[in-house]
């Protein structure tokens, strides 16, 4: 299967049925969903076929690629390919896609001034930009789709948003952009570097990482492009964009700006910023893994005090991200790996999270938590939803966050002890603004609110149902996800020249010791 396109293809295939989609006239809503559906699950069987192709203990740093001229001036190439923490991530973006769209499957029927045609069309554009964002190895391709994923996520904001929704999407785009300026900049800068290191300007992956390059100039570029995907991720203080984004926009298109697109940030961190600016990352991470003890413990107590669901759960994010990045930047294996899976449960949990409040919403007519009181009597499955998306973004054992999280904790304390220590705080901080949501939602006597509310309809069981199946499996048995990411985490690792941290074994009567013998 690496001789076939396959990565064109699932980059391809829903812009051009975002073309389709958005020329549908008036009438035809229903095809244009049944579209979007068909070929979000065309995309998921495409890429189950190429996670059973894949190699995760390949020689070479990427599987399927591609890799055509494009801009031959300037170094520029069609260049895809993948290695284990991309394919996991575009796994789960695919993943959550049918069930996003059958989640917003009447999200824009009541949107007067524009049609679900167009709602449904710009969702098959992000998802074709989300593909090409993980999957590029030319690193001005991949700028070229990390801009052009904004356009999506700005119109399915203003338009088809809720409340203040051109302020926020507004605020989205000016934060996104000006991040995208310093990168830009920064890569301007490192094609310079290129032409002066290796005689000629590139912008390919293969030969960028472990360039040498002067520790001045690492660190300036290394600011170039950590500014830009702290603004995505989003870490404190560069986040306030975030809960005004996922207050005003879809759960659907929450789902997957927070869930998927806000992945891009972290995963840039390992595939670019790590290899490329080594020496720089070590030299920032104090400040880096910092900044994320602040985003866990900051994000987790503005939290608690939100009354909003949709804003609540959008601070969470800033906590959990600041969990990823203290993982990535911790320069472990078990971190860096952790990290990864962290990502995928954040987006699972999140997605369940983001997903049960619209439901709970769109019945109610308002997102904010003292509207409601009471749900388990009257829905009572709508609650157990609500529940369990509460327990996976808290970390419940046996669900896929609690793997994550106790990975990068294991990972952080290795190299960080206090760090670690310190983002133990958020654990316990998140029980509480879950817990506290919870039970001011759902437990309790009913209240004048909810009363007549009806419980989860077939169509929001199979949207939860396999969301709930994938928390599952990777919280019970994460070993498949775990064997095709540390592959990649160690070959991204050995670019740095930091000691590896081996955890200490005590010695014990009767063990053996390095000659073999009992002691």
């Amino acid at each position: 299967m690496n001789d076939f396109p396959v990565l064109s293809i699932l980059g391809l295939l829903p812009f051009a049925a975002a073309v389709v989609v958005a020329f549908l006239p008036h009438g035809r809503e229903l095809l244009a969903k049944q579209i979007a559906l068909v070929v979000s699950l065309v995309m998921l069987g495409l890429t189950v076929a190429m996670a059973i192709s894949f190699e995760p203990n390949a020689a070479e740093p990427f599987q399927f690629v591609e890799k055509t001229p494009w801009i031959e001036k300037f170094g520029i190439s069609y260049a895809l390919g993948v290695d284990g923490i991309a394919l996991v991530l575009i796994a789960m973006a695919v993943s959550l896609a049918p069930v996003v769209i059958l989640a917003g499957w009447n999200d824009a029927d009541d949107n007067e001034r524009h049609r679900p045609q167009t709602y449904f069309a710009l969702l098959l554009a992000l998802l074709g930009t989300i593909v090409f964002v993980f999957a590029a190895t030319d690193l001005f391709l991949f700028y070229v789709a990390f801009e052009v994923m904004l356009v999506p996520v700005y119109f399915l904001i203003g338009m088809f948003g809720r409340g203040q929704r051109t302020y926020a999407a507004v605020k989205f785009l000016l934060y996104s952009l000006f991040g995208g300026l310093l990168l830009l900049a920064a890569l301007i800068g490192l094609y310079v570097v290129s032409v002066q290191e290796l005689g000629t300007g590139t912008f390919d992956w293969t030969l960028l990482a472990g360039m040498p390059i002067d520790a001045d100039t690492q660190k300036i570029l290394f600011a170039g492009f950590f500014f830009a995907f702290a603004v995505k991720a989003p870490m404190v203080p560069v986040h306030t964009w975030l809960p005004d984004a996922a207050a005003s926009a879809t759960p659907a298109t929450s789902t997957l700006l927070v869930g998927v697109l806000d992945k891009v940030a972290t995963f840039a961190m390992l595939r670019l910023v790590i290899p490329i600016f080594p020496d720089a990352s070590e030299w920032a991470a104090p400040f880096v893994v910092t900044l994320a003890v602040i985003s866990i413990v900051y994000g987790a107590l503005v939290a608690i005090g939100q009354t909003d669901m949709y804003r609540l759960i959008a601070y969470t994010s800033v906590s959990h991200f600041g969990f990823i990045i203290l993982g990535i930047f911790a320069f472990t294996e078990i971190g860096g790996s952790g990290s990864v899976v962290y990502m995928v449960a954040h987006g699972l949990s999140t997605a369940a999270l983001f997903l049960v409040a619209g439901f709970l919403v769109r019945r109610r007519g308002s997102s904010l938590i003292p509207s409601f009181g009471g749900v388990q009597r009257v829905a009572p499955l709508l609650a157990g939803f609500f529940l369990l998306a509460g327990l996976s973004s808290l970390a419940m054992p046996g669900l896929a966050s609690f793997v994550g999280e106790l990975t990068v904790l294991i990972g952080s304390y290795q190299r960080w002890p206090v760090a670690a220590g310190i983002a133990v705080i958020g654990i316990v901080l998140s029980s509480l603004y879950v817990l506290i949501m919870y039970q001011r939602v759902a437990q309790g006597p009913e209240t004048e609110n909810v009363k007549g509310m009806r419980d989860a309809v077939p169509r929001e069981v199979v949207v939860f149902a396999p969301i709930l199946a994938l928390t599952l499996a990777v919280g019970i048995f994460p070993k498949p996800l775990f064997d095709v990411v540390n592959p990649a985490i160690e070959r991204t690792f050995s670019f740095l020249q930091v000691a590896p941290v081996e955890p200490e074994v005590p010695a014990t009567d009767g063990a053996m010791t390095e000659g073999g013998e009992n002691s």
